[in-house]
């Protein structure tokens, strides 16, 4: 594999915006002034995808032509495949309204498992079929898919690569996914994912909606994460003959298989505002306090998928980057809360400041709706006590939560891995009454 053949990307300056990109190799492949022409240029098909209703408003229309060397209707008929580890079935799943914390999840190692195989559901709700919910997956894997790629017919995901980087060929073109980095691949998009080593990381899927950035409301014009930092991938293709490359689909929750002859990757040139798109997270500009008091985490929103309620999210992600704490007069760490969302967490670099031990990269923590939580009893001491100067605050670290208005249940699997902490609750056991009854 060679890294420069992934790096060919554009930058997005507006999350909306018609780009158009065309491989080099075949150039004004893009058809000028329209999108159908009769017959396309170089004996192209031309292709549209859509991401949103035709009828919704324009601002909000999601959509993409390809044209490209064969239409994607070219596949052998779909069979249903096995897999024990992804499901969106809720029903057999038994409720837990426990604080849960997990250790870093196994990662293969010399097992030959690639990453839509390495993919394991570890919580969700809603239903894919009325496309309402969301789905939390871990995925670990140590081999490139091969003469493989996969779509999602349910919902967008959100990779967020913890070990190792993610090589993924995209209908659209190429992208490098580090660590520290993000990978947006909305639904329907065929994608494949090389690694070189033994990889793992997290993956949220939302049924409904698309993410989108947050309104930024009395913030103004700039912060948070900028549209200008997105990147998306230029047109690249493979005019590949293969006889049985196979075609991996989540439908309704379930596993299909299909084949074809050859690659799917051979888009010679696309226009339009459905794509997918990286981030570095290291970009994202820290909206804090300069006076008292914690501020909620939605000033550390990165990416939401807003739900028909104002204001209310099917799915917020959240980023706890580098940054500096100056409150005066305050606990500065997050305050111990119960909450009317659901709080799934994962560490991408370092510790996080709350629970500096048991919590580490590639673990989860979720605490669920109304489930009181906060930090643990050593920090709860130490930020009490702390001279209250301004001091640097997650220095070498990256935490991050995918937070839901959704109640989130937990599948059997993640209530049973050995991963799961059943000592997690004991990190709160120390705190002790401070209250003496007098001034």
């Amino acid at each position: 594999m060679v890294k420069s053949e992934f790096e060919n990307l554009k930058y997005l300056h507006g999350l909306a915006n018609e780009l158009s990109s065309e491989d080099p190799r075949c150039p004004e492949a893009l058809p000028y002034g329209q999108n159908n022409p009769q017959k396309c240029k170089y004996g192209l098909y031309a292709e549209q995808i859509s991401g949103t209703a035709f009828t919704v408003s324009r601002e909000f229309n999601r959509r993409s032509w390809f044209y490209r060397i064969r239409p994607s209707v070219t596949h052998r008929p779909f069979r249903r495949i096995q897999t024990t580890h992804i499901s969106n079935d809720w029903s057999s799943c038994p409720p837990n309204p426990n604080q849960l914390r997990w250790a870093p999840f196994n990662v293969p190692d010399s097992k030959g498992i690639d990453f839509v195989d390495g993919i394991h559901t570890i919580s969700g709700a809603g239903d894919p079929v009325a496309r309402s919910g969301l789905a939390i997956y871990i995925y670990g894997c140590d081999k490139s898919m091969e003469n493989k790629c996969f779509y999602n017919s349910d919902g967008d995901l959100l990779i967020v690569p913890e070990k190792e980087t993610l090589y993924i060929t995209t209908e659209f073109g190429k992208l490098v996914v580090a660590p520290l980095e993000i990978c947006l691949i909305p639904m329907g998009i065929k994608f494949s994912v090389a690694v070189t080593g033994p990889a793992r990381g997290y993956i949220l899927e939302v049924f409904d909606g698309h993410f989108t950035l947050p309104p930024l409301g009395p913030i103004g014009a700039n912060g948070l994460a900028n549209a200008r930092d997105f990147q998306i991938p230029t047109a690249f293709y493979q005019d590949i003959d293969i006889p049985d490359y196979k075609i991996i689909n989540k439908y309704q929750g379930a596993i299909f298989e299909a084949t074809q002859d050859h690659s799917p990757f051979d888009v010679v040139a696309w226009r339009g505002n459905y794509h997918p798109s990286k981030y570095d997270l290291t970009l994202f500009t820290v909206i804090n306090t300069v006076s008292f008091d914690h501020p909620d985490p939605s000033i550390f929103t990165v990416l939401t998928c807003p739900s028909t309620k104002p204001g209310v999210a099917i799915a917020d992600f959240v980023i706890f980057p580098p940054r500096w704490g100056v409150a005066d007069n305050t606990f500065r760490p997050p305050y111990y809360h119960r909450n009317c969302m659901s709080e799934f967490m994962g560490l991408i670099k370092g510790s996080y400041e709350a629970k500096e031990d048991g919590f580490r990269p590639g673990g989860a923590s979720l605490h669920s709706m109304m489930t009181p939580h906060g930090p643990d009893h050593d920090c709860f001491e130490k930020a009490s006590n702390s001279d209250l100067k301004p001091v640097r605050v997650a220095d070498g670290t990256m935490a991050f939560m995918f937070e839901s208005s959704l109640s989130l249940v937990v599948t059997q699997w993640a209530q049973t891995v050995p991963e799961l902490d059943h000592n997690y609750f004991k990190c709160w056991q120390p705190l002790r009454k401070h209250f003496t009854g007098k001034k």
